[in-house]
């Protein structure tokens, strides 16, 4: 365990950049993300309380320190939806019969990989628009995806689905949309409602969504799930610094920090934040910044909104979808819903 937490430590972000010959790889407008990290942490850090956007975790290491949280027996949410695409994803292709596939927050498309087996059980070939703020995980997956399935039509997208959604190439005949891993509950219900009514306005008529959205349930079960007993979910929750520290030019101490995750029952939502073990201030050069540290202050680094089919089909109504499909696990923690433009 101490070798793999070292290697993840060492990790260097710029491994994998090579380009993959014969996968275009498309910059949309939010792959600039300096501006919007300089923005963010600006506004974040100088307002109470501290907040940062989580999509800032995922460079090359966070993306790496993600997959191990997926793999740890604490984190229900990847392998019950893992589960849940396994069983439907024929069913689905059956129901929507797209010609591409464009995956929302594509990440390692390690999911994804259900839906490139129910093609070739069916004969039926679909497009791969991955669609990812980091581009060293999309590499990296393009590559595996090409080795196991070499008949896949692959265009690599690199942005932010925050502001990109209008920019997405057109794609020939229907498409399906993934936003998979309940990543709907890291927005607010103002940002989730804004994302959907955005992506929407994206579609075409014969366009379907499918959504992954995580359920309400015990509250120990969830607390466990954002506080592994490896450590690694806390390591993804200090690498954020690590991206100030880089891109930055911060001289944040991770030492400094400690790792908090909680189930705050009055909102529906677990929370994560990174708070300051003593009283101290950090400078961020780049944006000519200092931060100061009151001990016990905390930085809100992520929220992961729990739903009941019923608040998730309000949500996706309001934004203009209508409910067209709904797959639940056994136990009732997760759920796949798929809907389309009303």
């Amino acid at each position: 365990m101490e070798q793999d937490m070292q290697s993840l430590n060492d990790f260097n972000v710029g491994q994998g950049t090579r380009p993959l010959a014969g996968i275009p790889l498309v910059r949309l407008p939010g792959s600039a993300r300096a501006s919007g990290l300089d923005m963010d942490a600006r506004r974040g850090l100088s307002q109470t309380p501290k907040r940062l956007p989580p999509k800032y975790f995922y460079d090359g290491r966070g993306s790496l320190l993600f997959e191990r949280i997926c793999e740890t027996p604490e984190y229900y949410p990847t392998r019950t939806e893992s589960a849940l695409l396994e069983r439907h994803a024929c069913g689905i292709l059956n129901q929507v019969a797209p010609g591409t596939l464009v995956e929302i927050g594509s990440g390692s498309s390690v999911k994804t990989n259900h839906f490139f087996v129910a093609c070739e059980r069916a004969g039926r070939y679909c497009r791969y628009q991955p669609f990812d703020v980091c581009d060293e995980a999309l590499r990296a997956a393009a590559a595996r995806l090409k080795h196991r399935y070499p008949w896949l039509d692959m265009e690599l997208l690199v942005g932010d689905y925050a502001v990109d959604l209008l920019a997405l190439p057109h794609s020939q005949g229907p498409r399906l949309f993934l936003f998979l891993g309940g990543t709907i509950g890291n927005l607010n219900h103002e940002e989730a409602l804004t994302f959907l009514a955005t992506l929407r306005a994206a579609m075409h008529a014969e366009d379907y969504l499918l959504l992954g959205f995580d359920r309400i349930k015990d509250k120990r079960v969830l607390d466990a799930a954002y506080n592994d007993a490896h450590g690694y979910t806390a390591q993804f929750n200090m690498n954020v610094l690590r991206v100030l520290n880089t891109q930055l030019d911060a001289n944040f101490d991770e030492h400094q920090f400690m790792h908090v995750a909680f189930f705050n029952e009055d909102e529906r939502q677990v929370e994560m934040h990174l708070k300051a073990r003593c009283a101290h201030t950090v400078t961020l050069a780049r944006i000519d910044l200092v931060a100061s540290f009151a001990r016990d202050e905390t930085i809100l680094t992520e929220i992961s909104r729990k739903f009941t089919p019923a608040g998730m089909k309000a949500l996706l109504e309001a934004a203009g979808f209508r409910w067209c499909r709904h797959e639940e696990s056994d136990n009732g923690y997760f759920s796949l819903a798929l809907a389309a433009p009303a």
